[in-house]
């Protein structure tokens, strides 16, 4: 093991040990890691300099990376040299590598009475609609994302209506059912007479419970109710999400508030809604007020 391998698998350790974070972010850090050390052929820390990473930057943009890929790369080395500098070891300053200018996503949300129609959408008394309905209920009151929607337990605390959910980096939040959405599972959970311990379960077409819904099947039923309610764009469950999360902004919550309730480790990364809320206000705006200057 080389010098430079060595002082990598420190760091993966001390991801996964010391910072909590996920198996999933320690097996990405390494991939990018270790394709930076061979592309750049990489056998000591002195090794890594403003040079092997421009170079490096430089293929990668060559290979037709999407720079939001490619930023997770030079994120990758940077917080690599933070960590080494932490240990004091003599390495390049990782200031001196700069990120690259990612633009800003557009984020599409749902306005209200959009999801008020998808979800009204499944209207049945059988065990699916019930199920379905339940689901697209949880996904506005929550804000849950798709992989712990799909994850949450059978027996919850209903009359409480908050939910202890795990998220990433393994990172325990709680969040709330509205009344809405108590009902929903509620009315759900009283057509069940399986012993499946996950709350939303996977029907076959003749509604035989089948384990556990899966990811790609709520895709499919929120995509498929959206149609039903009319909504002429494409609707995929983080969007329920995102809609979520604005709503929660533009009735007064604050930033802090719904960076937990989302879960975000980071509240640069909740910060972004504030620039679609900022557009919903503008126009509030400019239907309200401006009816003065008529």
């Amino acid at each position: 093991m080389t010098e430079v391998e060595k002082y990598l698998k420190d760091y993966l350790d001390y991801l996964e040990v010391e910072r909590n974070r996920s198996r999933k972010t320690r097996e990405n850090y390494g991939r990018y890691l270790k394709f930076f050390l061979e592309n750049q052929k990489i056998r000591s820390i002195k090794d890594i300099t403003e040079d092997a990473v421009r170079d490096f930057r430089v293929n990668l943009s060559r290979k037709d990376l999407k720079k939001n890929t490619q930023s997770y790369y030079v994120i990758a080395i940077r917080n690599l040299l933070k960590y080494l500098l932490k240990r004091d070891i003599k390495v390049l300053a990782p200031e001196k590598i700069e990120l690259p200018r990612v633009s800003r996503r557009d984020i599409e949300t749902l306005d209200y009475k959009e999801l008020e129609r998808l979800v009204s959408a499944p209207d049945g008394k059988d065990l699916r609609s019930l199920r379905d309905r339940a689901i697209l209920e949880t996904f506005f009151s929550t804000g849950l994302r798709l992989s712990e929607l799909c994850a949450l337990p059978r027996y919850l605390d209903l009359e409480r209506g908050e939910i202890s959910v795990r998220g990433k980096g393994d990172k325990l939040r709680v969040v709330f059912l509205s009344d809405g959405a108590k009902r929903a599972i509620r009315n759900y959970l009283e057509k069940r007479s399986d012993t499946e311990e996950y709350l939303f379960a996977s029907l076959t077409k003749k509604n035989k419970i089948i384990g556990r819904v899966t990811p790609r099947s709520v895709e499919r039923l929120v995509s498929f109710y959206a149609r039903a309610a009319g909504i002429p764009k494409k609707v995929h469950p983080h969007q329920l999400r995102h809609s979520f999360a604005t709503d929660l902004l533009i009735n007064g919550a604050d930033l802090r508030s719904v960076q937990s309730l989302l879960g975000h480790a980071n509240i640069s990364t909740t910060q972004v809604y504030t620039h679609l809320t900022n557009k919903e206000l503008k126009e509030i705006h400019k239907t309200f007020h401006a009816r003065r200057r008529k």
